[in-house]
């Protein structure tokens, strides 16, 4: 295609957008909306996963070790633990160290420290902090066949309840991206059916006299996708924006809540580019399918 031919397709696509304002604004406005969610969703997820990794960190599994074991087996146990796949952290817990703590949480009432020093009844403990959450039940067992080790505890039932929340957060947004695409599609189509219905003559004496598909395809193509850039830069600006507002309202207004959860929600600048780039994608991609479904029959002339 020569370069004024280009030029002259992507005037006509623009001039179909002057022309259909009124229709052009309205499916962008949907298409903005939809857009809007969509990111909404995907923060929500991202969120969602990051409080998840934070609790994750936080809850440390703590592994007893069996009473009377010998330097050597402490060692090969310490080995065997601080080897488990999944496991990031490891700190070892001597039974002084134990009674220690508790003797400090504990001042003011008794003095366990005095009480026990000759016949200390706390076991030596690895605190160990697993890299992913959603493993801690399998990682736990592996930690229980460890010869020296007693048992071991960890906080299972918040784990599982992080993990289901995950999961249902995830299905939902993945579910409500699906729909608005298609919600997406169908008025950006109808929105181009109309342009297309409106020229149909035009259309057909153009395919009449030689016009290629390609030729008559380009201009609607042109502003189907314009209206999805644009689109896309709107919403892009409108979610961006409120989410580097609403971050810095809550680091402002700090609450326990909050702080259970570390106190911050994922950076703007982590994620700015995602959403940008993949409205972008979104608002061309999907103009281009609902063009391509709306034109296609009146070509057949």
């Amino acid at each position: 295609m020569r370069f004024s031919s280009f030029t002259y397709l992507v005037r006509q696509g623009l001039h179909n957008m002057r022309a259909n304002r009124l229709m052009t604004l309205a499916s962008m406005g949907v298409l903005t909306v939809c857009m809007i969610l969509i990111g909404v969703a995907y923060l929500l997820g991202a969120n969602v996963d990051a409080i998840v990794e934070y609790i994750g960190e936080q809850n440390e599994t703590i592994v007893y070790l069996q009473d009377g074991l010998s330097e050597e087996q402490i060692a090969s146990a310490d080995t065997a633990i601080r080897s488990t796949p999944g496991v990031v952290s490891v700190t070892y817990v001597s039974p002084e160290q134990v009674l220690e703590s508790y003797s400090s949480v504990l001042e003011g009432y008794s003095d366990m420290y005095e009480a026990f020093a000759n016949d200390n009844p706390f076991s030596a403990n690895y605190r160990v902090v697993i890299e992913d959450i959603t493993q801690l039940e399998q990682v736990s067992a592996q930690l229980e066949q460890i010869e020296g080790v007693e048992r071991v505890r960890a906080p299972l039932e918040l784990s599982d309840a992080f993990t289901s929340i995950q999961r249902v957060v995830t299905a939902v947004s993945y579910g409500l991206v699906i729909v608005l695409a298609i919600v997406s599609i169908v008025v950006v189509s109808n929105t181009i059916r109309i342009t297309v219905f409106a020229r149909r003559k035009e259309i057909a004496i153009m395919k009449l006299v030689g016009a290629t598909n390609g030729f008559i395809r380009f201009p609607f193509f042109v502003e189907g996708t314009t209206s999805g850039l644009i689109s896309a830069v709107v919403a892009s600006g409108v979610v961006c924006g409120g989410y580097y507002a609403l971050c810095d309202w809550y680091v402002a207004n700090p609450s326990t809540f909050s702080q259970m959860f570390g106190g911050q929600l994922v950076p703007l600048g982590s994620v700015w580019y995602y959403i940008v780039i993949g409205f972008l994608l979104l608002g061309f991609i999907l103009c281009g399918i609902g063009t391509a479904a709306s034109i296609r029959k009146h070509l057949d002339v």
